[in-house]
């Protein structure tokens, strides 16, 4: 019986207690916080690593000169070094450089095909294909002049040249399966699962290209100075330097759901699975849904490529020669 009084004058303690802090917090008229609320950032990926915070922290590791391209191979990050025409290969869990691999003149590109390296060579007009696990060259392979940001397919390579057409190259040999005209100055490419978009610098359109057979199927007028270009699952993001806004585009139709102000030059942009990612002089964090800003933050240099590597958003940085990790 003793034990049992014990136990049930704890219990009341411990209810007097709750009330009372209860009406502290009533007092001082700050609202309660409810139980089981959401983080600030629903990615789980985010919240398993502790960084469901909004990006404002910043981890940079040293990579070529003049970093432009960035792309995530499954377990590591590459860089296109621009500057002294190397390829850079860094452990994406710690920044750990694995190996610096020499590239063609001017790398501007890096995408990755499931087990190789593509690298776009805008001085030497080819791009080479290089061994994801070890940096070897696989092969050197021509395209059209100045070759910049390339896509994947699943199948193939393509690669927009500066004389205005539109390269497919076949992953597994590198041999060219079809050279298409699109608009004028390309300079980086999307896939949306069935089709390849282009963005067009010098005539500020997007091209939309029937991957199976290099079919235009559209062309749609944005901005002005296009540069990067992105694909969130059913809309494609346009970068529009020139104005400074980035423009969401419905895939099925190319028509223009939004456009918002971004300013400073933008550049490059990337969708990490519930937000887009935009660089330039600034770093800007969108809304998916309605374009919304969440965020900025200010690197101190120039950033270019955007790449996620389904954790965290990495940026390459033009002017320190060096990649951010948010």
């Amino acid at each position: 019986m003793k034990r049992i009084a014990i136990g049930i004058l704890l219990v009341l303690a411990v209810l007097t207690l709750a009330s009372f802090i209860l009406g502290q917090t009533q007092n001082t008229g700050e609202p309660a916080q409810p139980t089981g609320s959401p983080p600030p950032l629903s990615n789980p990926l985010k919240i398993a690593l502790l960084k469901w915070y909004r990006a404002n922290k910043v981890a940079h590791f040293p990579v070529g000169s003049q970093p432009y391209g960035v792309c995530f191979d499954g377990a590591n990050i590459w860089t296109a070094n621009f500057g002294d025409g190397t390829v850079t290969k860094l452990r994406a869990n710690d920044g750990a450089l694995l190996g610096t691999f020499q590239a063609g003149i001017e790398p501007y590109g890096v995408t990755f095909d499931g087990a190789n390296i593509w690298v776009s060579n805008v001085g030497s007009n080819n791009v080479m294909k290089l061994r994801a696990s070890d940096g070897k060259n696989l092969g050197t392979f021509p395209t059209g002049t100045a070759p910049t940001w390339m896509t994947f397919d699943g199948e193939n390579i393509w690669v927009p040249n500066g004389n205005n057409t539109l390269t497919k190259l076949h992953a597994s040999n590198g041999k060219v399966l079809g050279n298409f005209t699109v608009g004028v100055g390309p300079i980086a490419t999307a896939f949306d699962g069935e089709n390849v978009w282009v963005t067009n610098s010098g005539d500020s359109t997007v091209t939309k290209v029937r991957a199976s057979d290099g079919k235009i199927l559209g062309t749609f007028t944005v901005g002005s100075g296009l540069a990067g270009i992105a694909f969130d699952g059913a809309n494609v993001w346009v970068v529009s330097g020139g104005d400074g806004t980035v423009s969401k585009l419905r895939a099925s139709d190319g028509k223009i759901l939004g456009t918002f102000n971004i300013p400073l030059e933008p550049y490059g942009i990337a969708f990490d699975g519930t937000d887009i990612w935009v660089t330039g002089l600034y770093v800007y964090e969108l809304r998916a849904s309605d374009g919304a800003i969440l965020g900025r933050l200010v690197p101190r240099t120039n950033t270019i490529g955007v790449a996620f590597d389904g954790a965290n958003v990495w940026i390459a940085g033009l002017n320190d020669n060096s990649v951010h990790k948010l």
